[in-house]
């Protein structure tokens, strides 16, 4: 019998750091992808002018319909602005599977499932509430966090300043994410109604990451622990909506108590090789965190010689 052709899968925040590696291993594998962002503009500006594009606004549902249109699947994330999801997510994925998405793999966080002060957790709940035909990623905290959530105050201040204490994290790569994601759209069947907590090879401390930037930046990056509330105010300062300074706050002070320290061994076999590790990362990134004309202090090939 000829094999059908996988369905076309709309990929929610596609120009975002998740959205861009999704579409990545999309691509490697031959799946068609649409790219969904509230701007059809720049994300044809981002993946080019060839891409299939449309625009997608989860509080606007004017929107939606043009969206799903001719796709059988759904990458699904919660961008951060969004904190009801009940009035939003949910809602889409109704949405969607009356347009005849018959395939959702949601991008939740790990620890959502019995969180429900997490905005995932309503997603996750109104998913396994179906019997299949949904895949749920779970993963820790994304090692790209150095590249978002904390590059202003690598490249301003020399610091990693979160409210983590002594907290371990075992850091996951966003490649490695979407591997896996692409894979249950490869073989629907073989992932549906699963949820994987993804997380790194190696559980570190913010000291230990701290140290590693400042080998490979050639300058020193300090920790500083910063309170509950002094974290809060900080993001609040930086801009961040109370909601979205809120659940930031929340999901790093759950580092004190171990919520991201356990190194899980899913992601490795579900991708049949070990999680990319954090040097690899810092070492391919080096020059987000570099100063105006200062070259990285650190040969990336030689890390990854190491690494593999």
């Amino acid at each position: 019998m000829p094999i059908s052709a996988p369905p076309k899968v709309l990929v929610t925040g596609a120009t975002g750091n998740v959205g861009r590696e999704v579409v990545r291993a999309l691509s490697a594998r031959g799946i068609p992808w649409r790219a969904a962002t509230t701007s059809a503009k720049a994300a044809q500006e981002t993946l080019g002018a060839e891409a299939d594009v449309a625009a997608l606004d989860f509080n606007d549902r004017a929107t939606w319909e043009a969206a799903l249109r001719g796709c059988g699947a759904l990458f699904l994330l919660r961008p951060p602005a969004v904190s009801n999801t009940k009035a939003t997510l949910n809602p889409f994925i109704d949405a969607a599977r009356a347009a005849g998405v018959s395939q959702i793999v949601f991008l939740s966080v790990a620890g959502a499932g019995a969180n429900p002060l997490v905005p995932h957790h309503a997603v996750e709940k109104r998913l396994q509430a179906e019997s299949g035909g949904w895949t749920i990623l779970r993963p820790g905290f994304f090692v790209q966090n150095c590249q978002d959530a904390y590059r202003r105050d690598l490249c301003e201040d020399d610091r990693l300043y979160v409210p983590a204490g002594d907290g371990q994290v075992a850091f996951v790569d966003l490649y490695d994410v979407a591997e896996v994601a692409a894979s249950a759209f490869g073989d629907p069947a073989g992932h549906s109604g699963q949820a994987y907590t993804l997380t790194g090879p190696e559980a570190l401390g913010f000291e230990t990451l701290a140290g590693q930037l400042t080998e490979v930046l050639g300058r020193r990056i300090r920790y500083e622990p910063a309170s509950i509330f002094g974290y809060l105010g900080h993001l609040r300062k930086r801009g961040l909506p109370w909601a979205q300074a809120g659940v930031q706050t929340l999901l790093h002070v759950g580092l004190r108590f171990g919520q991201a320290a356990t190194v899980d061994p899913t992601l490795a076999r579900l991708l049949g090789r070990p999680g990319r590790s954090v040097g690899v990362y810092l070492a391919e990134n080096a020059a987000l965190w570099a100063s105006a004309g200062e070259p990285a202090a650190v040969d990336v090939n030689s890390v990854l010689r190491k690494e593999f």
